[in-house]
């Protein structure tokens, strides 16, 4: 086993801390899946664990250089993704309280916009980058081969946090389907306001 028992279970217990405090990735999860149920939550779920295995493959090959052009670009690319959320948040509310409110939000048509939703999230937030560069070297035993305890905290990084958001998914679907539908339109605009929040939190993030 690359890593000790004791370091895997801090850094598994430190992954879940970091799992449930909420953050753009868990907004999105939860407005998708309140507004088009568990199968549009687990697709968001699915491209953020893409995005998440492409920042730790940066990570853990040592990109130095593309960790840097990302702490260069960072209000840059955070106010992109910024940018992105109120965009799916506006199309939210206004569907929720448009002209045409009355009618149900329709499930896209190309349900891999959900996927496509969840990973763009995740690389958006370049905190996420460089907070692993400084998060998983503490982790690593300097006594042993770097990669191979390096590939396995990124494994159980990405398993937690796909794990706790998958949960979450399926807790607010399953909660959707049992809400009549005359709740549908509140559902829709609360997943807006979350959305909208979740752009405010990542417009005003700085550099550690």
């Amino acid at each position: 086993m690359p890593l000790s028992l004791e370091v895997f279970a801090a850094f598994l217990a430190a992954s879940v801390l970091l799992a449930i405090t909420p953050g753009p990735t868990m907004s999105l999860v939860i407005a998708n899946s309140t507004a088009f149920g568990v199968r549009a939550g687990l697709l968001t779920v699915a491209g953020n664990g893409v995005g998440l295995s492409i920042l730790m493959a940066i990570v853990t090959l040592g990109l130095s250089s593309v960790m840097l052009l990302l702490a260069e670009w960072f209000d840059w690319v955070r106010f992109l993704g910024a940018a992105y959320l109120v965009w799916l948040g506006g199309n939210r509310l206004w569907t929720a309280f448009g002209p045409h409110s009355d009618l149900a939000m329709p499930a896209p048509k190309n349900a891999s916009r959900w996927f496509w939703q969840g990973l763009a999230v995740a690389l958006s937030n370049p905190k996420v980058l460089l907070f692993l560069g400084a998060f998983l070297p503490q982790f690593v035993d300097t006594g042993r081969p770097a990669v191979p305890q390096l590939v396995m905290l990124s494994v159980t990084f990405v398993a937690t946090l796909a794990g706790v958001d998958a949960g979450y998914a399926a807790l607010i679907g399953r909660a959707r389907l049992m809400l009549k539908s005359r709740w549908q339109r509140t559902m829709d605009g609360a997943s807006g306001l979350v959305l909208l929040l979740a752009a405010a939190w990542l417009a005003i993030q700085r550099r550690a």
